[in-house]
């Protein structure tokens, strides 16, 4: 990937333009490759709860920008300074950092990935130098720090959190959402009014401060409805979700064509 389609998304994230991603948690890089291709914004890989680890990151970015096409972000698995440079240094553009409670979790967030002075990232961008920097102010106006909205704390003091200084955006956790808001599962639909008012709440906290407001979704109509509801980007799905729906679609479809053929023998 140039430094030109990276410094292209983090002016359109930052200007509030509309975008629309992909979620993947398989350590396949042939697979993120070809989704990387189809015309996706960016794609995101789960090092939280994904089934990937670091080479599966590393593997995955390079998978993303061998195709030109879209930029690669990272959900890392924790607020802290060494998960967050890892996924920078691997070549991220952005980071997703869950569980952001207050405005002193986003600042922590920020410092942990913008180098002196602005932070305190470690030097060292192994492989994302080759295009992103390496002076450590390119690196710093390119990349992207999104606080993940999923708790009750983060909910209660998402105003604060959306004015940190340096955060691009915020991103909406919608199951452990659901589960903050009284849910006793992801879609309950028992809490579907306040889970409703915690999506605008979200939403306009992010416009209210100029900053992006992104969320995932489980499919492209519904991330079509939140980019509507003024959403600025939209995360689809996963690889793993997909790969087991289209699966069980043509099980279903040839198993119904066989017991068709067999009901039409025995008549």
């Amino acid at each position: 990937m140039t430094s030109e389609l990276a410094l292209e998304f983090a002016r359109k994230i930052r200007a509030r333009e509309q975008a629309v991603g992909y979620w993947a948690v398989l350590d396949a890089p042939v697979a993120t490759e070809r989704i990387g291709r189809l015309g996706y914004d960016y794609v995101a890989l789960d090092a939280q709860h994904g089934l990937l680890g670091y080479s599966g990151v590393l593997n995955g970015l390079m998978a993303i920008d061998a195709g030109h096409t879209a930029v690669g972000m990272v959900r890392v698995e924790d607020n802290n300074l060494t998960a967050i440079g890892k996924a920078l240094d691997a070549g991220a553009v952005g980071v997703i950092v869950p569980l952001v409670n207050t405005a002193a979790d986003a600042a922590a967030a920020v410092a942990a990935a913008k180098y002196p002075p602005m932070g305190g990232r470690s030097y060292g961008p192994m492989r994302s130098a080759l295009r992103i920097g390496p002076v450590p102010a390119e690196a710093n106006a390119t990349t992207l720090v999104f606080a993940m909205i999923e708790t009750p704390d983060g909910l209660a003091n998402v105003k604060e959190i959306c004015a940190t200084p340096g955060l691009d955006g915020i991103y909406v956790g919608p199951s452990d959402l659901a589960i903050a808001v009284g849910g006793a599962f992801p879609g309950d639909p028992a809490i579907e009014t306040e889970f409703k008012a915690a999506l605008e709440t979200i939403a306009e906290a992010a416009a209210s401060a100029g900053i992006a407001a992104g969320i995932h979704t489980p499919a492209g109509e519904v991330a079509a409805l939140r980019l509507s509801q003024g959403y600025t980007f939209a995360t689809i799905a996963s690889d793993l979700t997909h790969l087991e729906q289209i699966a069980k679609s043509h099980l279903a479809a040839a198993t119904s064509a066989v017991r068709s053929d067999a009901g039409t023998k025995e008549s």
